[in-house]
């Protein structure tokens, strides 16, 4: 059985490198048919009902108990989809080195949603602008996604938005370190989904995804949305899912 990730009071550590961590059994899951990828079944997929189910190995970060949510920081962040020649990309961010959370980790533009926003949504789009200057009016936002309680106690909302035609991209240094994009065929594609476990010092069991792309190492919470993402598109799709092993 695979471990389950640490209590949400365990001490907390990047004194590993998740890129070398030992690979676990990943269940196997069916590839998307191409037309999957493409922004007009993203678009119908959010706009009627699909029941799925988010990633099962991390449900109960989904489904936190009451305790750990009046613990939990409010957070939002947007998955955004850029139509390119070759098909739709996913624009990452790499956070600044000198960031006291999650410093160096790729992630989804994003942050805390504050008393003056809105909604999710609002936060997602706002924080966006702040950290690579994409400005609300360049992000046709298409759904939400379930919210993720992560390991660092942010309940993070994703909010899967389209860039229009005309973006443009000024990172805030203070925070980004880069800002690059993904395939979206790489990331759908589950044979490329690793599983990784690691046994912290505290005696607690982690488990986590990751999706190497070239230079860069997508992780932790992002590989979950990401993989939930995916889970998304197979059952819009009709997949059968085999479920966990």
């Amino acid at each position: 059985m695979t471990p389950p990730i640490p209590p949400l009071d365990a001490p907390q550590s990047a004194s590993f490198d998740p890129a070398i961590q030992p690979l676990l059994s990943c269940p196997a899951l069916p590839s998307l048919p191409a037309e999957c990828l493409r922004l007009d079944f993203i678009r119908q997929a959010f706009a009627q009902p699909v029941a799925w189910q988010v990633e099962p190995l991390f449900a109960q970060a989904f489904a936190p108990d009451p305790a750990a949510l009046a613990r939990a920081r409010q957070a939002a962040v947007l998955m955004p989809l850029v139509q390119r020649p070759g098909g739709l990309a996913v624009l990452f961010t790499r956070r600044s080195d000198r960031l006291h959370e999650h410093a160096g980790q790729v992630s989804f533009p994003g942050g805390r949603i504050e008393t003056s926003d809105p909604d999710a949504v609002a936060a997602a789009l706002r924080e966006t602008g702040e950290e690579i200057g994409i400005a609300p009016q360049f992000v046709q936002v298409m759904g939400l996604q379930p919210t993720l309680l992560t390991t660092t106690r942010f309940l993070m909302t994703p909010v899967v938005g389209e860039l229009l035609p005309g973006f443009q991209i000024k990172a805030d240094q203070a925070e980004v370190a880069e800002v690059f994009e993904v395939p979206l065929a790489i990331l759908m594609d589950p044979a490329r989904h690793q599983l990784h476990q690691l046994q912290t010092a505290w005696g607690h069991g982690r488990c986590y995804f990751s999706m190497p792309w070239q230079s860069h190492f997508i992780w932790g919470a992002t590989a979950i949305l990401v993989r939930n993402f995916y889970r998304f598109l197979a059952a819009a799709a009709g997949l059968a899912d085999p479920g966990p092993r």
